[in-house]
């Protein structure tokens, strides 16, 4: 079993880039999904992907909090499963150096690591740097190859300054500009194919001021509710929301939404086993976000709560 890891911080693009592999390859799959927090949005999107076996791991990173867990389950699937090929997604908070120690300590015959890639949103690096420099020069550092995203109609001396400041930081990988979708087959094939062959400096773990709310069986009337929802995300509404996504039923349809660096998208999609949305970020308004999208359970609980009083007879 070939191991690939797919790395990036929050909102890069990681799930896309597994579902556009799968397409472009065509070989036996087995993806590991590792959710920072309790509600897995991605690997329900990933299932969509004909042939692809889900694995999830979430409520921790597989990198510290989670790594036992991580070993077993990985020698489970090849046990078992015993895919030709194992996609590991890290959470975007993920230290890419420790997940590679920690494959490396089950490494034998039949596990082998193949050269992990980052992908790297472009227009988040300057914050991601400044806020989380020590995860995302692991992520950089610690890669075979890196792939910019979500660059694809930035001036060509943006992209050419990106570029040099990742080869600063990483001068030996293969750093990818233009979109991974421009790549031809031979690319596509090579990914599978170049083996984890160098040392990989190991770093100190430390630990995230950020919070995490996941959230089922949530719902809203309209797109126009969901809009208004989302842009008091961005604009600090909720609390300092660095990412957020998920998928629910509003109004007639199900919707998508993706909320990353103070930008939002949202799209349709087909119906989904539940709802799910998971929000992270610093000092979240919790009860207000789930005022807001579990509305109809929110005040069901409330009439609840309110009881009849009694009068209270004389003695």
């Amino acid at each position: 079993m070939k191991i690939l890891v797919v790395s990036g911080f929050l909102g890069a693009g990681k799930t896309t880039f597994i579902r556009t592999l799968a397409e472009r390859t065509k070989k036996d799959f087995a993806v590991m999904e590792n959710e920072y927090g309790a509600v897995n949005v991605d690997g329900d999107l990933l299932e969509q992907t004909n042939d692809l076996n889900i694995w999830e791991l979430t409520e921790g990173c597989i990198c510290c909090s989670m790594q036992n867990d991580f070993a077993t389950s990985i020698l489970t699937i090849a046990n078992t499963v015993d895919p030709e090929y194992l996609i590991v997604e890290p959470t975007g908070v993920g230290m890419l150096s420790k997940i590679i120690e920690n494959i490396q300590k089950i490494e034998y015959e039949r596990i082998t690591l193949l050269e992990p890639l980052t992908i790297l949103d472009g227009t988040m690096y300057d914050r991601c740097m400044f806020e989380f420099s020590e995860i995302c020069e692991d992520q950089i550092q610690s890669a075979g190859r890196i792939l910019v995203s979500k660059m694809e109609y930035a001036a060509e001396n943006e992209r050419c300054s990106l570029k040099q400041k990742l080869i600063a930081l990483n001068p030996e990988a293969e750093i990818c500009v233009s979109h991974y979708t421009e790549q031809g087959d031979d690319w596509w094939a090579s990914l599978l194919t170049s083996y984890l062959d160098k040392e990989i400096p190991m770093k100190e773990e430390r630990e995230l001021d950020l919070e995490n709310l996941g959230l089922t069986e949530a719902s809203l009337q309209s797109e126009q509710e969901l809009i208004l929802f989302l842009q008091g995300v961005v604009s600090g509404v909720f609390g300092d929301i660095c990412r957020a996504k998920g998928y629910l039923p509003a109004g007639n349809g199900w919707l998508r939404f993706d909320v990353t660096d103070r930008t939002y998208s949202v799209t349709g999609i087909d119906k989904m086993p539940e709802a799910k949305a998971i929000f992270i970020g610093r000092q979240l308004k919790r009860n207000w976000l789930r005022e807001v999208l579990q509305k109809e359970l929110y005040v069901e609980v409330s009439k609840r709560a309110i009881r009849p009083m009694r009068k209270r007879s004389k003695v």
